[in-house]
């Protein structure tokens, strides 16, 4: 699992950087300062949890069962939070599909990510 989670995190830091790069240089020609703010938001919270999943597969403390918990908690939460914010940034612009309708996949990214962050909290207090 580890390695799995490892290997996700650093798919998710690659493709930040990537994105990221397409906002500041593609995509600065064609959304608005609102719209880039947006789109650079959904590349910074994929990128602040590429680098969680590293730590957590990196983290001996922490069983696999909790490791695979928080696994799936940041995957299905860049994917709704970051995802959706891409596409609502940037909708209009490439594809006659109108992304508002998904627009509620947002917050519920928003919660899986804190899930995750709390699902290490309880974790850790847990300890002795």
């Amino acid at each position: 699992m580890d390695k799995k989670i490892i290997s996700t995190g650093a798919v998710f830091g690659m493709l930040a950087i990537i994105l990221g790069a397409f906002g500041a240089h593609a995509l600065k020609k064609v959304l608005s300062i609102e719209e880039l703010a947006t789109f650079e938001t959904g590349v910074k919270y994929q990128m602040y949890h590429a680098l969680f999943l590293l730590f957590i597969g990196l983290a001996t403390e922490l069983s696999q069962k909790t490791k695979k918990t928080i696994y799936y908690l940041v995957v299905f939460g860049v994917l709704f939070f970051s995802g959706s914010i891409y596409l609502l940034a940037t909708n209009g612009h490439f594809i006659s599909f109108d992304f508002k309708v998904i627009g509620f996949i947002t917050p519920i990214g928003g919660l899986l990510l804190i899930l995750a962050w709390g699902v290490l909290l309880v974790n850790f207090l847990k300890k002795k």
